[in-house]
């Protein structure tokens, strides 16, 4: 189908996007990279009369290296993300992540803090946030704020970002040193997840002595797997003991059901991948 007839804006600065926003209201749409609205605008199912480009913000783009954490701009793209070596050195599991994200064609036009922003529960980079203490920076009239992950993702396609406001950028604290995985399972190649789990693990002299497990697709928002990261540390980095500790990685979802599987099929799978995810992480 084609888009409903719409205006098009590319500031090139924040406080001009800001002020395209605070001027057209509930009539405007933010796009970034395009993977997601793009699609939405061509079925007919939003129909903004203003659409807000913010591809020419460079302020938005790029990774930083700011002390005991890295922030990626939210209009950085996935290659660029995949690529970068303070990501790779820093919040390695975010690289594993986006290894596997869509296709190169997606990676080279999808954008970090676009993907983020939509908060489909099936997107790749939600669980690896959330695991890895992730921080997001929001904009607005009233000046920034900053938002912690726990509290970023609220809903099914609805987080914290408000009328008026554009995520700016994503602090991500630095964890040098520790394993990470992402496994993910899905029935063809470049689908969204069936279920995936993101890991990353801090073995010393064999033994766990910190763990994050972050969920994909296992409710309405990505989810930590709290009660497995507790019950992995102290733990040695073997199957037997990594394979009793993922035993609830089940524990408080409500995974949905559809054509890939039920909710109970998702249940037995988290157990699975996070066991593989975690015993891959640890080097084990």
């Amino acid at each position: 189908m084609i888009p409903a007839q719409f205006d098009y804006l590319a500031p090139t600065s924040l406080e001009e996007a800001l002020a395209a926003l605070a001027e057209h209201g509930d009539d405007a749409k933010i796009i970034a990279g395009g993977q997601s609205l793009l699609p939405v605008l061509r079925m007919r199912l939003n129909a903004p009369e203003v659409v807000i480009d913010l591809g020419k913000i460079e302020a938005l783009r790029g990774v930083r290296d700011d002390g005991d954490a890295i922030v990626i701009g939210a209009m950085t793209t996935h290659d660029d993300v995949l690529k970068n070596d303070l990501v790779r050195d820093n919040a390695f599991v975010i690289t594993k992540a986006v290894e596997q994200l869509a296709d190169p064609q997606v990676r080279h036009r999808g954008t970090f803090g676009g993907a983020l922003a939509h908060a489909d529960p099936a997107g790749d980079l939600g669980a690896p946030s959330l695991a890895l203490d992730a921080q997001f920076v929001i904009v607005g009239s009233g000046g920034e704020r900053t938002v912690e992950a726990d509290d970023f993702f609220r809903d099914l396609f609805d987080t914290a970002i408000e009328e008026g406001e554009i995520l700016k950028e994503v602090r991500i604290p630095k964890r040098a040193g520790w394993g990470a995985h992402y496994e993910k399972f899905v029935r063809v190649a470049h689908q969204w997840p069936i279920v995936a789990v993101a890991a990353a693990v801090k073995v010393e002299g064999g033994t766990i002595s910190e763990a994050r497990v972050g969920l994909t697709n296992m409710g309405s928002t990505p989810l930590r797997a709290r009660s497995v990261e507790a019950a992995l540390v102290g733990q040695p980095a073997t199957d037997e003991a990594v394979r009793a500790a993922a035993q609830s990685a089940a524990e408080g979802t409500n995974p949905p059901s559809d054509l890939n599987g039920d909710a109970d099929y998702r249940k037995h799978l988290v157990t699975v991948l996070t066991r593989r995810a975690v015993l891959a992480a640890a080097g084990a």
